[in-house]
Order: C-alpha cells, then sequence, then structure tokens
C-alpha cells in the first residue's frame, strides 16, 4: 500500500483593499476569505456561522457584490475590494440601514446581523426601490433564529424610502 504524503502548501503574498486599506499578508491557497478578513485584517464584524455558506454571518461585498467569505477563497479575491460591515460606514457613526435595524428591533442577539446588514446594502443598491417581496427574497437568503424576519423588512423598506425620498428632494435642489 502506498502512502501519500501530504505536501505543506507554501503561502503566497496576497493583495487586496479591505474597507479602503490595502491590506498585504502571506496565505496558502486553502485559506477563506472570512478567515483572511478576520485573522490578517483583524476585522471580526464579519461572522464565522455555519462555514457551508447557508446562513450568511460571512457575507461581504468584493467588488461591490454580495459573496460568502466563507465560500470565497482568499486567492480569488486577488486585487479585489472588499466591504465588510464595519467598512458600511465611513466616519464610523452608525449608517441610516444599522439605525433603522435598531428601531424596528430587527437585531436580536446580533450574530447574524452583519450578514444581513451587507444583504440589505447590496438589495438596495441593486434595487433601490424593493417591493417588500424583493426584501423578502433577499433577506431569506440569510438565517436568523431571534427575530422572525418582520423588523427587517420594516427597517429595509424604511432606508428604501427614506433613500429615495432624499434623491428626489436633491434632484429637485439642483433642478
Amino acid at each position: 500500500m502506498n502512502m501519500r504524503t501530504i505536501s505543506h502548501q507554501k503561502p503566497e503574498t496576497l493583495r487586496l483593499t479591505i474597507n479602503g486599506r490595502p491590506i498585504e499578508a502571506a496565505c496558502t491557497s486553502r485559506t477563506s476569505l472570512l478567515d483572511y478578513v478576520r485573522q490578517e485584517a483583524q476585522l471580526t464584524g464579519t461572522h464565522a456561522g455555519c462555514e457551508h455558506g447557508v446562513c450568511g454571518a460571512c457575507t461581504v461585498h468584493m467588488d461591490g457584490v454580495a459573496v460568502r467569505a466563507c465560500l470565497t477563497l482568499a486567492h480569488d479575491a486577488q486585487g479585489a475590494s472588499i466591504t465588510t460591515v464595519e467598512g458600511l460606514s465611513a466616519s464610523g457613526d452608525l449608517t441610516d440601514l444599522q439605525l433603522a435595524f435598531s428601531r424596528h428591533h430587527a437585531l436580536q442577539c446580533g450574530f447574524c446581523t452583519p450578514g444581513f446588514l451587507m444583504v440589505a446594502e447590496d438589495l438596495l443598491r441593486t434595487t433601490p426601490q424593493p417591493t417588500a417581496e424583493e426584501i423578502r427574497i433577499a433577506v431569506s437568503a440569510n438565517l436568523c433564529r431571534c427575530t422572525g424576519y418582520v423588523g427587517m423588512i420594516r427597517a429595509i423598506t424604511e432606508v428604501a424610502q427614506q433613500r429615495s425620498s432624499n434623491l428626489a428632494h436633491q434632484e429637485t435642489q439642483h433642478a
């Protein structure tokens, strides 16, 4: 019987931009983007939930698109721009969406909240005025065991309406 030896992978340098900050660190080809973000960038807002892509707690934006960081290999993100929940606000203040989640009790234990915020921001970027059904479909991609989703749907609806109203107001000011 032949025994195969397990070759140790040599770490390679990975360069990304995370929340506007260039990050360069060595990692193996099997390192997940989730582990890279948490370990190398020291950003722990992106949560490790199921680590199978089911729960959505690890959702980040890669080049503006929501992805599951636990399923994405870090090397597949070489040169990409990553936004984590910590990067939703440049100032560090809570965003309108985070405040709405609080107002509508859309978070309880908070473990799933970062992933839901990332999914919601992605939805509002691609669909600025989503219907209730579109919001339900978007949030159904993530799992929450505490809230029942109703508060999240209300929060996202409120923010979509506010942003749409603000945009309409700005357009009339500049006309």
